[in-house]
């Protein structure tokens, strides 16, 4: 793909949606690196249902910690992977309150090393909650890169390298929030809803779908 339609296709995701953002609910960026812990394998709603539960009652990493894993799983049970993830958000915050005074790290190496916490996590924190221009490739975004030709490669590691090299420089605070709901509500996985995408017509994918006929 030529650097004129990738700046086409994210300038159009910008016209339609300029202020992108996760669609988990946070109010600090400890908020969202328990709500990103918690949402691996598991959907954003699915997590916001827990957090809207959790956090009124405790949400700082001593308040949290203070619950310990049985008493934090009545509030994450509905999450899958659940007690695992438990044990990590505890674990997290001993971390926190005795490497980092409490606080989340804005360095990736430092993020990284909390449990639950892989590449993807961090990118989502420095990003989201720091302002760093970085990547986090899910699903979606290895799904949309690959189909629409933006940035193809065979893993994620692969794919996050290409985004972070082609995506125009003043797109690139945005582009993993624009791509993740591109491939969330429209470049879906099963079924792609091609004949209702507003960059259809510079993506590189062959096997386009048609609308589906109205039944009568």
């Amino acid at each position: 793909m030529n650097p004129e339609k990738r700046r086409e296709i994210f300038a159009r995701l910008k016209a339609a949606n300029p202020h992108p953002t996760t669609e988990l609910e946070y109010t600090t960026p400890f908020e969202l690196l328990i709500a990103v812990i918690l949402s691996a394998q598991a959907t954003d709603v699915s997590v916001n249902k827990a957090t809207r539960q959790l956090y009124p009652v405790a949400s700082t990493p001593a308040a949290i910690h203070a619950l310990g894993v049985e008493g934090l799983i009545p509030y994450v049970q509905t999450i899958g992977l659940y007690r695992n993830k438990a044990k990590n958000v505890i674990e997290t915050c001993r971390m926190l309150l005795e490497q980092h005074g409490g606080e989340v790290p804005r360095d990736r190496e430092a993020l990284q090393a909390l449990p639950g916490v892989g590449r993807k996590t961090a990118n989502v924190v420095l990003n989201t909650a720091f302002g760093v221009p970085a990547m986090a490739v899910d699903t979606h975004i290895f799904r949309v890169s690959n189909r629409t030709g933006i940035a193809p490669g065979k893993n994620v590691d692969i794919v996050e390298q290409k985004l972070m090299k082609f995506v125009p420089s003043e797109y690139l605070m945005d582009a993993h929030h624009w791509l993740i709901l591109h491939g969330r509500y429209t470049c879906t996985a099963r079924s792609p809803q091609c004949w209702n995408c507003l960059i259809a017509d510079l993506c590189e994918f062959r096997q386009k779908t048609p609308q589906p006929e109205k039944a009568v």
